[in-house]
């Protein structure tokens, strides 16, 4: 039996969407993996706090079986590293946070000065972070059509600070292979940033010009990544 047709037959491929975001934002990726042969499952989360996102993503992972590839975007890269379950094979981030041991998500994001296009974030009077709807074409997804970006601001979720500023525990990755997209045009995540996060958790890097949302505005480079990522799995 190839590899391919063991990726076909048993790998689940478990999306989860980062801040101001929601599963929607994969439907470009989850498609074509879906005729591929792959399952797949696109995993909300709440944002209210990063112990709730784990414990929603874990929930998720009780109900896939056989091997899974867990891949996540933007904040939802510290959330797949909080994880134990050990269906999970591989780890695959796009444009991600991936704070270590310790650290917070806020440590990393604001870990090199933020783009000057990028806006400026804050609680509302509930205490929770939107993200203003100029700014999708500005920062979050410069690339994206108008109808695109008119959706992202559409089905928006906001976060609680509670998600970024919680320090995180020993993370998945430094048990299990990782690739990671590196944004080269992200307004959002510096580039430079991402490969410092790559380099330390020795991701395999995989560099695009895109922009910090590739999945809608360019789903390619990120089902190249899944794909390498789960026929390397599945070979091994």
């Amino acid at each position: 039996m190839s590899s391919q047709s063991i990726d076909q037959q048993t790998m689940h491929i478990v999306l989860v969407h980062g801040a101001w975001a929601d599963g929607s934002g994969w439907a470009k990726v989850i498609a074509p993996l879906v005729a591929e042969g792959f399952a797949v499952t696109a995993a909300p989360l709440p944002m209210t706090s990063y112990a709730d996102d784990v414990k929603a993503l874990e929930q998720a992972l009780d109900r896939v079986a056989g091997p899974v590839l867990l891949a996540g975007h933007a904040y939802a890269g510290a959330v797949i590293a909080g994880v134990r379950n050990e269906n999970v094979k591989a780890l695959v981030y796009v444009s991600a946070l991936v704070p270590d041991e310790g650290e917070t998500v806020a440590d990393v994001f604001y870990r090199t000065g933020l783009d000057p296009r990028a806006p400026q974030l804050a609680p509302d009077e509930n205490g929770l972070i939107y993200y203003p709807h100029e700014a999708f074409a500005a920062a979050y997804a410069q690339n994206a059509t108008n109808e695109e970006l008119v959706v992202l601001a559409a089905v928006q979720r906001p976060i609680s600070p509670a998600c970024i500023t919680a320090p995180i525990g020993r993370p998945l990755w430094k048990d299990r292979p990782s690739w990671f997209l590196i944004a080269e045009d992200d307004r959002m995540i510096a580039a430079a940033n991402q490969r410092f996060m790559a380099e330390r958790m020795q991701a395999m890097q995989r560099p695009f010009a895109v922009d910090h949302t590739p999945m809608v505005t360019a789903p390619e480079t990120v089902l190249q990544v899944i794909r390498e990522a789960a026929a390397t799995v599945a070979a091994a």
